[in-house]
């Protein structure tokens, strides 16, 4: 080979090795120009998931009344959190077995917190909550806790207290009127309230009570409130669920209230007030908890003073001196300057429960079990 050609080959060999440089070297500007996304980036992207929350009813969200307060409650929990909460219901569920078998599925479909809304839902609740500890019960009336499973209420009887003094300033009968469920302390305390409001603006008073054995059944409750009528009770107040007692008042010509809900729209003329609760405030509170880990067992019962309850809408034909002792009373409890429950504090029998000037405590209240003087007829076996 001659030099000539030996130079020939070195210089396309130097050539070659120079592009391939110049390869590397462009390709390298080309990666640091478009650097590939981080996956920390899409990590931050993702939504985390909402916090699953179950209520159970005993009635229909369309009650009017005490189910429908729930679900109102439910709602605004839906409005406060909204998609960083699943908020679902099961409506017309049975005390008992059925109950638990729901509160088992709704635990099985991975809901982290549930609300029971009924008396009757206490034992079946304890029973499942034992076998999810690591998930939150939530119980609405009872009074048994376990470290995953606690008690909310509110204080019906101040709304019933405050029904009451309107009731014995509008009765013309002295006689009036408590359509019942079940004879539990709950139920027993909204009785009695009544009456000694009724009585604190009219010793005469009488209270004639018809026990139905159901939260929900409108004809049932229907037929109580004319065996009350009929029986002379012409102001009548009820601890069930539905505004049979108040459209049954109004086809009479006589006076009610509505319980749990707003109820004066549906029978205006009987309408005398509504007795209300607002659920809202403690369901937000509670899933809040729920969310940031500060949940804890325990019991917790709001009233006016908390704005849990209140007695609303009051009818135009209470005259301006019953009226503002409606609002005296309602400032007392809003207070805590009124408790209902002050004695002396007589039963139907006579013998004396509460000593005179002793205010009622909560374990007092736990364990109503009679009528206070003035009802009238026996509390039902079963209690």
């Amino acid at each position: 080979m001659t030099d000539f050609a030996k130079r020939r080959l070195l210089h396309i060999a130097a050539f070659g090795t120079l592009a391939a440089s110049a390869a590397l070297v462009g390709c390298g500007k080309k990666e640091e120009a478009a650097p590939a996304a981080p996956a920390a980036s899409a990590a931050a992207a993702a939504k985390p998931e909402p916090l699953k929350a179950a209520w159970v009813y005993i009635g229909p969200v369309g009650d009017a009344g005490w189910t429908f307060a729930h679900d109102q409650g439910r709602k605004a929990v839906e409005a406060e959190f909204g998609d960083k909460v699943k908020a679902t219901f099961v409506e017309k569920v049975p005390e008992g077995a059925d109950a638990e078998r729901v509160f088992r599925d709704l635990a099985a479909q991975g809901n982290k917190i549930i609300f029971a809304t009924s008396f009757g839902y206490m034992e079946p609740m304890l029973k499942v909550a034992a076998e999810f500890p690591d998930m939150k019960f939530e119980h609405a009336t009872g009074y048994k806790t376990a470290p995953n499973m606690r008690v909310y209420d509110a204080r019906f009887y101040h709304d019933a207290y405050v029904s009451g003094i309107i009731a014995g300033g509008m009765t013309k009968t002295n006689t009036i009127g408590f359509v019942a469920s079940f004879p539990i302390p709950e139920v027993l305390r909204n009785i009695n309230a009544f009456t000694l409001g009724a009585q604190s603006v009219n010793p005469k008073v009488k209270t004639k009570v018809v026990w139905v054995s159901t939260w929900f059944d409108p004809p049932k409750e229907g037929d109580a409130a004319q065996a009350l009528i009929n029986q002379g009770a012409d102001v009548l107040l009820q601890n069930t669920d539905s505004s049979a007692v108040l459209q049954t008042a109004e086809k009479n010509g006589k006076f009610a209230f509505g319980w749990d809900s707003d109820m004066s729209a549906v029978a205006p003329k009987a309408h005398l007030a509504s007795n209300v609760v607002d659920w809202g405030p403690y369901y937000k509170k509670a899933i809040k908890e729920a969310m940031d880990g500060s949940w804890k067992t325990g019991r917790t019962i709001w009233g006016k003073p908390e704005g849990a309850n209140d007695v609303i809408k009051l009818n135009a034909a209470i005259p301006e001196a019953l009226r503002k002792k409606v609002e005296e009373a309602l400032a007392g409890l809003k207070a805590g300057t009124l408790n209902p429950f002050t004695g002396p504090i007589v039963d139907s029998t006579g013998k004396e429960r509460l000593a005179k000037g002793v205010g009622a405590d909560q374990d007092w209240k736990d364990k109503v079990d009679f009528y206070v003087k003035g009802v009238e007829g026996k509390i039902p076996s079963g209690n």
